[in-house]
């Protein structure tokens, strides 16, 4: 299982920006999906995560002004950031929890991570 993230990048304060992730690979079923991110010196923290596609929960920071999007049949996930501050600016990751069809056991994979900055 492979993770591609794309669409980070430079925006200013207000702006928004789109973030891709897709997930290869075959033989698994994917049970969450999600965004992490990490800003310089800064823990990695939950931004979005969705659960089995029916349960999505944001952190509080995000305040109404992201969206994450999931499609489990193409195995892709999206987060829309809207209205963006330049305390956004991080390193976002896309994550998946997967299991091996027939098997029971939870695993988890992770994107390369994908730069955002945002300028005042």
């Amino acid at each position: 299982v492979q993770l591609q993230a794309s669409g980070g990048g430079l925006v200013q304060a207000g702006g928004s920006l789109r973030l891709s992730c897709a997930v290869s690979g075959s033989g698994f079923s994917i049970e969450d999906m999600g965004w992490y991110r990490q800003a310089p010196g800064n823990q990695r923290e939950s931004v979005a995560t969705s659960s089995s596609g029916r349960i999505t929960n944001y952190a509080d920071f995000v305040q109404g002004r992201f969206t994450i999007s999931t499609d489990y049949s193409k195995k892709m996930v999206v987060l829309q950031m809207n209205s963006l501050k330049s305390e956004d600016t991080a390193v976002y990751f896309c994550y998946v929890k997967w299991r091996y069809w027939g098997r029971t056991f939870l695993r988890e994979s992770w994107g390369q991570g994908t730069q955002v900055t945002v300028s005042s």
